[in-house]
């Protein structure tokens, strides 16, 4: 299905990092765009002053290119379009839609405070929309510090859920919200409504936690005269314990897990499946596959659990399944020594190495052995070759066997050790898993012949030394 009518939105607020909430949100209204080849629209809500920055700015922005959700239109900033948002206040305002409000914050507080003790409850009791209008215009004329109030007309609310089905709330439970607060700044609800009207947007998917703010959103697009967007609410993405994600959990910006060594194909992936599926057990989706199959309808009502082995899983499958090209450009930043990337076998010792990593820093720490010369042997391991009668003698007559073969290849390497293993009547594994732990100080890994032909000759004949010397 294809509508280029079809307008989405994603509306980061800088305050912090891009909270992985925050890339499903924007995954699903990108990929609901591509899916209906309309337009991705990406718009920064920076108007708090105090919180948002251009630092953060920055790196939402490449956190999203990061995760290849690059947007139509945008950035557009909230805080360079100030001027709409007041122009529309004010026309609310002589529409009799909207009302000054001369209430100081410290009385409010204190009326708050005083009807949440006597009833449990407080709603705005409407004293200036009240006020005589020539005393009105006295008190902006004096320029008294006002902010602007919505007027809450009677009635009821509803609106078809694009994932939840109908929601319906009686204005009763609407207090005047303010529009524009006394310092001449917008707050959400009117900011947001304006743009999307500006900016045509047809549909707004976002999270559970924006459910309450709809049906006043919805009254602001009716006050406007406007068509209010379709909106679907996304579950919230809870930890392990059942509770709202947080630090508490761990990492939840995507910035961290790109520290960590997380793919950006395995994380998008897994962020789509936080509350969709695509109705079979597949599990593994490249952005394209995402694009043709996803659907709303398919969305479910219910939270969805944030699985960190889970994701581990699923970037072990990548690394294994992208090109080696792919993997090798994808772990170069986390090099820091620039000279194991110059290094002619570093592709193959990659290729090697990258089934056995679920992240890109794993990858890098096993990798470590074939440029350090400082590595531990693994304990456990050592201590008992150590006490392993026999075994030295035996290690130190193959270490000559090998420093005197011609040919380094897999198949040359096999068949020595097996010649000579055959010849001393003992298993392979005698030597394969003490020849393992001399080279890169672990006990499990790739297979050794593979292992020792990425590792070199004059490298793998180094370290038997040294690993002899050390028993």
């Amino acid at each position: 299905m294809s509508d280029p009518h079809v307008r989405l939105r994603f509306a980061p607020s800088p305050t912090g990092y891009l909270h992985v909430g925050g890339a499903r949100t924007a995954l699903y209204n990108y990929l609901y765009a591509r899916k209906r080849n309309g337009v991705f629209v990406l718009r920064v809500e920076d108007t708090d002053v105090q919180r948002s920055s251009e630092e953060m700015t920055q790196v939402i922005l490449k956190s999203m290119q990061w995760l290849g959700l690059n947007w139509d239109e945008g950035p557009f900033y909230q805080s360079q379009r100030l001027h709409l948002y007041r122009q529309a206040a004010l026309k609310l305002v002589e529409h009799q839609k909207a009302y000054v409000c001369f209430c100081k914050p410290e009385e409010l507080n204190a009326r708050r405070e005083a009807g949440m003790k006597a009833n449990g409850a407080w709603k705005y009791e409407r004293l200036c929309n009240h006020l005589a209008s020539d005393e009105r215009e006295t008190r902006l004329r004096a320029g008294e510090p006002h902010a602007v109030r919505f007027l809450v007309p009677p009635g009821r609310t509803s609106f078809q859920d694009l994932i939840h089905g109908e929601i319906s709330l009686d204005h009763a439970s609407i207090d005047d919200f303010v529009l524009l607060r006394s310092d001449g700044h917008p707050t959400y609800h009117l900011s947001v409504v304006v743009d999307d009207i500006d900016m045509r947007i047809t549909h707004v998917i976002r999270g559970d936690d924006h459910i309450s703010n709809t049906p006043k959103q919805i009254l602001l697009y009716e006050a406007f005269q406007a068509t209010p967007p379709s909106f679907g609410h996304l579950p919230l993405i809870l930890g392990p314990d059942k509770k709202r994600l947080s630090k508490r959990h761990g990492a939840v910006a995507v910035e961290e897990y790109r520290n960590q060594g997380i793919l950006p194909e395995a994380l998008t992936n897994f962020l789509a499946l936080l509350g969709w599926n695509p109705g079979d057990e597949r599990e593994i989706f490249s952005l394209e596959e995402l694009i043709h199959e996803f659907g709303l309808e398919r969305a479910g009502g219910s939270n969805a659990v944030f699985d960190f082995k889970k994701l581990q899983w699923m970037n072990g499958r990548y690394m294994s399944a992208l090109s080696l090209n792919r993997v090798l450009q994808a772990v170069e930043p986390y090099v820091s020594d620039k000279s194991w990337v110059q290094d002619p076998d570093f592709p193959e010792r990659v290729d090697l190495m990258r089934t056995r990593a679920v992240t890109l820093t794993e990858l890098v720490q096993m990798l470590e052995p074939f440029y350090k010369e400082d590595f531990s042997y693994d304990a456990k391991g050592f201590e008992k070759v150590r006490k392993e009668q026999g075994l030295k003698p035996l290690l130190e007559e193959f270490a000559t066997a090998l420093d005197h073969l011609n040919q380094w290849q897999l198949s040359d390497l096999e068949t020595q050790l097996r010649t000579f293993t055959e010849e001393k009547g003992i298993k392979a594994a005698v030597l394969i898993h003490p020849l393992r732990l001399a080279v890169s100080g672990k006990t499990s890994g790739p297979g050794l012949f593979e292992l020792l032909q990425a590792m070199g000759k004059q490298k793998t004949t180094q370290r038997l030394q040294k690993f002899l010397a050390s028993l």
